[in-house]
């Protein structure tokens, strides 16, 4: 199995995972057109760099031969935004002391229209728009709107567009089959934006990175951008150890900044796995999980539908709820949460929180579990991503996104359902054209 591994050791921006990339051997010439393909005025310019005396691949986006983040983009923020920011590496004011005008921000929707009339390959496409969602949802989040409302300034800006979608091209072209990634170095110290002064990650990237192990060392500035921590949430990486890999490929992408003893860049390596061979490899790959279980039965069902839905925000990977009969002929609820070994301890102090257990089993369990891809349909409703599970290159099973279809039901006021096997249709007629 082809595998992907993400070493942020330094941290993790947009400009630095483009420069790993490359530096891994994605041709730049696709890089370039991807970014003229846009059409947004972003032109590609690429360099090898040192950092600590290792030699990495260094990207920048510029507007008329100037870097993008300053090239007409004066950010004074005023409502709901996120960072993206590309001074990777930098303590740095995001209040530039400059009137922003409306028109160089854009909406969560006219990025989504932008990307979806930009002619790229349909995992791409996916990749770009879940990185960009994620984003939308996390500001919305934070200011408390819709993450339809969220209205982005630096991140509608060229240089992170660029960023988002060039990497979604050439990460998709990698034809990784499963990503990895260590735990996250967020920086120290602290960003300063219009609206005060935040501890490193900033508010953003906070929440994207939740569930995610993160740590804090080396120079006090900000390491992982929101832009860099939307795309590894997109990858649907798994963290923890290294997983055990024969590199094919090894790329270094350098951060902006090239701090004294301290190599700011990010490391990919692309191999493949050595357990791929192994019997039973064929039926699906397998994985580690940890299951905590609970059984109550003095709480409100609403209470622990609630604990349920925190549990999957928190990154719990499903969630289970059964009826069951307890001690003395109680009638109560059976929850079992599954989640990464590494996450475990956040999704117990959450149960802990929100129930009324004393209690909770811990178990670790091994799953055998379908490689899993986003392929974007056209249907009369609009482009659905439908989620496709296969093993050794055959199709298994197939299964619309659900917010895709709700939302799409909601916009056309027709039911549910109706979009959902008009998805189905589709993705069965372009298997077919395939």
């Amino acid at each position: 199995m082809r595998i992907g591994y993400l070493e942020c050791f330094a941290g993790i921006s947009g400009d630095m995972l483009l420069g790993a990339l490359i530096d891994a051997g994605i041709p730049a010439d696709l890089l370039e057109q991807t970014a003229r393909s846009l059409n947004i005025g972003a032109e590609l310019r690429l360099e090898r760099v040192d950092r600590s005396g290792i030699r990495s691949a260094k990207a920048h986006v510029e507007v008329d031969g100037q870097p993008a983040e300053s090239a007409g983009h004066h950010h004074h923020h005023d409502h709901a935004h996120s960072h993206g920011h590309h001074h990777h590496g930098d303590e740095h004011s995001h209040d530039h002391g400059h009137e922003h005008a409306h028109s160089h921000g854009r909406s969560w929707k006219q990025i989504r229209e932008l990307i979806s009339h930009t002619a790229l390959p349909e995992e791409a496409q996916a990749l770009a728009l879940r990185a960009f969602e994620l984003l939308a949802q996390a500001e919305g989040k934070i200011h408390g709107v819709p993450p339809e409302d969220v209205h982005f300034h630096e991140v509608g800006n060229v240089d992170t567009i660029t960023d988002i979608v060039c990497c979604a091209v050439g990460l998709s072209s990698l034809n990784v089959e499963r990503w990895y990634a260590s735990a996250v170095n967020v920086g120290a110290g602290h960003v300063h934006c219009a609206h005060g002064q935040f501890p490193v990650p900033a508010p953003a990237t906070a929440e994207l990175l939740k569930g995610v192990p993160t740590y804090s060392t080396g120079p006090k500035r900000e390491l992982t951008t929101p832009t860099g921590a939307a795309l590894l949430r997109a990858l649907e990486c798994s963290f923890g150890k290294a997983p055990v890999i024969a590199a094919r490929a090894i790329g270094y992408g350098a951060g902006t900044a090239n701090p004294e003893g301290f190599p700011n860049v990010l490391r990919l390596t692309i191999g493949e796995s050595v357990e791929s061979g192994r019997p039973g490899a064929e039926a699906g790959k397998s994985d580690r999980v940890t299951v905590l279980e609970c059984a109550v039965d003095d709480a409100n069902p609403q209470v622990v539908a609630h604990a349920m839905e925190l549990a999957l925000e928190n990154g719990a990977l499903d969630t289970m709820a059964v009826p069951v009969t307890m001690k003395k002929g109680r009638l109560g609820t059976l929850l079992t949460v599954l989640t990464k070994p590494e996450n475990a301890a956040v999704i117990e102090e959450l149960l802990f929180r929100e129930t009324t257990t004393l209690g909770i089993r811990r178990r670790t369990e091994e799953r055998v579990i379908l490689d899993r891809s986003l392929v974007t349909v056209e249907t009369n409703y609009g482009r659905i991503r439908v989620k496709v599970g296969s093993s050794g290159g055959e199709r298994r099973n197939a299964m619309p996104e659900y917010e895709d279809c709700r939302r799409a039901a909601r916009e056309h006021g027709v039911p549910l359902k109706q979009v959902m096997e008009a998805a189905l249709v589709a993705f069965a007629e372009s298997t077919v054209k395939a």
